[in-house]
């Protein structure tokens, strides 16, 4: 029994809607409650052009990720496309860099429902969260669709409610809009990338490839309509933002939009808020753990982490060993890391594996669905750059265990082949 749940595959489930709300909600969750302040202390009044720079290189990894997921419509996004294009080390990266860095972007979700929900017992909730989802997850990728337009509906209606709100009261002020001399080329390249964390909830649609119907429309026709949308959520909210509070003020808060909602003088409307705050980092975890789970089944599958994390539940038809994994080590982590840091730390190795995407995508001949050569060059290039302008402690953890993964890797082919010689 347990053999043939580990060798069986993932059902098609997901349309387009579901695949378009899946990214949606990790993409608004992250953005929105999360990366906002950080990239206002790095950009300063330069906010909204690193918000310009982190969408057009999402834009260029979205094309190309869209047009790898097509062509292998697998588990495990940029692990099996690097894997398939380039060989066996750079698919292994992409993974390592994915699950490492996407469980430390769990965490910081998790915390940040905590921290919305009851900050006075932020890591207790945050616990209880990851348990919630877990479980939910292990039920079936449909509930945790049905569940992620719930989060989405209602994160979009608190979003809204903090725009018109801002413009009905008059709180909107056009000249903290103006770019200062406080702005510098660095600057705005760091808030770029803390904000290309909040961009890459895409890259769920593309690691729930084998749970998709109809592959080779839906994925391609789902990934740029989430972004989009994700996109105009962005500049709407982020401008508001920035219009009201100043990017001084937008720097050193914890919840800007809590201090937007305040500002306008609406009763009720910070509670509205707070509420919202806390449903989308549930959304976004959410999504956060579908994809991580489905990239460690891919890893389980090819030897690569233990195989009964490859396990598929024979009912639900989901990876429930690689969901209960991922939610212990997230559980865990909540005790341990903080929010900014953790956000960081995940960008750097998202931005490593989409890099690895990008030049998955530029070995595609037209035949089999290419994206033109300037997207993969500019996707790739702008990974390596905004990596290396992130806070230099997210730098140096990033880089530091990707070198680890690389190692583990090389030992282990190492030992293969010695075992290979000895038979």
């Amino acid at each position: 029994m347990a053999t043939g749940a580990a060798n069986s595959g993932l059902a098609r489930r997901l349309g387009v809607g579901d695949a378009v709300v899946i990214g949606l909600g990790s993409m608004i969750g992250a953005g929105i409650f999360a990366a906002l302040g950080p990239a206002a202390a790095a950009a300063g009044s330069g906010l909204l052009v690193g918000l310009l720079v982190a969408a057009v290189v999402a834009y260029c990894n979205a094309i190309a990720s869209a047009r790898l997921a097509a062509r292998y419509p697998q588990s495990g996004g940029t692990y099996v496309y690097g894997r398939e294009r380039l060989g066996p080390f750079w698919g292994y990266l992409a993974g390592w860099s994915f699950v490492v860095g996407k469980t430390a972007s769990c965490a910081a979700m998790a915390l940040t429902v905590g921290a919305y929900a009851w900050p006075e017992h932020a890591r207790a909730v945050a616990v209880a969260a990851v348990v919630a989802l877990t479980a939910v997850n292990c039920r079936g990728v449909q509930k945790s669709a049905i569940l992620t337009r719930v989060i989405v509906a209602v994160v979009l209606a608190a979003l809204a409610a903090v725009v018109l709100s801002a413009i009905g009261a008059g709180a909107l002020d056009a000249g903290r809009l103006a770019i200062g001399s406080d702005v510098t080329v660095y600057g705005v390249l760091q808030a770029a990338g803390l904000l290309f964390f909040a961009f890459a909830g895409y890259a769920r649609i593309a690691t729930l490839g084998e749970e998709v119907r109809d592959p080779q429309r839906t994925i391609p026709l789902a990934i740029p309509t989430a972004l989009g949308l994700a996109l105009l959520v962005y500049a709407a909210v982020a401008t508001t933002a920035l219009a009201v509070l100043g990017p001084d003020a937008m720097a050193t808060s914890v919840a800007p939009l809590t201090d937007v909602a305040r500002a306008t003088g609406v009763p009720g409307l910070a509670v509205a808020v707070a509420i919202g705050g806390a449903v989308a980092a549930l959304g976004s975890l959410l999504s956060l753990t579908l994809g991580v789970s489905r990239t460690t089944l891919a890893m389980a599958r090819d030897g690569h982490l233990p195989a009964p994390l490859a396990a598929v539940h024979p009912r639900f038809q989901v990876p429930h060993h690689a969901e209960i994994a991922v939610g212990v080590v997230v559980a865990a982590l909540v005790l341990a890391v903080d929010v900014r840091g953790a956000i960081g730390f995940s960008s750097f190795g998202v931005l490593l594996y989409y890099a690895i995407a990008n030049a998955s995508a530029w070995t595609l001949s037209l035949d089999e669905g290419r994206p033109a050569r300037l997207i993969p060059v500019v996707g790739a290039g702008g990974c390596v750059l905004l990596a290396f302008t992130l806070p230099w402690q997210s730098v140096a953890a990033g880089a530091v265990v990707a070198g680890l993964g690389a190692a583990v890797y090389v030992i282990r082919q190492q030992l293969s082949g010695r075992r290979g010689d000895v038979r």
